[in-house]
């Protein structure tokens, strides 16, 4: 667990907060909203898990929870696109892994989505096997999963700076819902836009 995720923690815990709850999910959004994020420190953390890029395609990670940069390979002609993905692995694609980032979804549907997700945990221990059960076709055929379309996003290893971070379960929520996204291009307000375009026609 990092530093800043463990401080967050505590500050739950002493605020009498469940863990994994709906209220939960309401406390640490509207608490980590508005904190600094210092993102190549926190991911030189050593307590944070990190591996080879390559492992976004490995079986054993699908279902995790990643954090890292990256280089989108079209990015001059992208109107927008976020180079410090935080993302659900969904599974390998042609030279990468399949993901969903999270970062795309404007906050109050990122709640929403992520109190869907939690009814597929492959355990109720909560550590740092636990994963989520998804997959692409689950996701296109669960109405409350609709959410995943603008976030469903085709990641190429070689564009990825370094290493993956991996999020262990108890910090899903923290990580959720901190200002990591880092815009590039036509940014935020248009990656939103575009969301609840998709969304809305669904």
């Amino acid at each position: 667990m990092s530093n800043l995720f463990q401080t967050v923690e505590i500050q739950a815990f002493r605020a009498g907060i469940t863990p994994r709850s709906r209220e939960s999910r309401e406390w640490f959004r509207k608490k980590v909203q508005r904190m600094q994020v210092n993102r190549r420190a926190l991911m030189k953390e050593d307590p944070i898990d990190r591996q080879s890029a390559g492992m976004g395609r490995n079986k054993a990670v699908i279902g995790k929870m990643a954090m890292f940069f990256y280089d989108a390979k079209n990015r001059e002609t992208l109107p927008y696109w976020d180079s410090f993905p935080l993302v659900i692995i969904v599974g390998p694609a042609p030279k990468g892994f399949y993901g969903l980032n999270l970062h795309y979804l404007p906050i109050p549907l990122r709640a929403k989505f992520l109190d869907s997700l939690m009814d597929y945990t492959s355990d109720e221990t909560y550590d740092e096997n636990t994963r989520l059960n998804i997959t692409y076709n689950m996701l296109r055929k669960t109405a409350k999963l609709k959410y995943f379309q603008p976030c469903f996003k085709h990641y190429l290893t070689r564009q990825v700076e370094d290493n993956l971070a991996f999020v262990a379960s108890p910090e899903w929520e923290i990580a959720t819902f901190l200002p990591m996204a880092q815009w590039q291009g036509s940014g935020q307000s248009a990656a939103y836009k575009n969301t609840r375009e998709v969304i809305s026609g669904l």
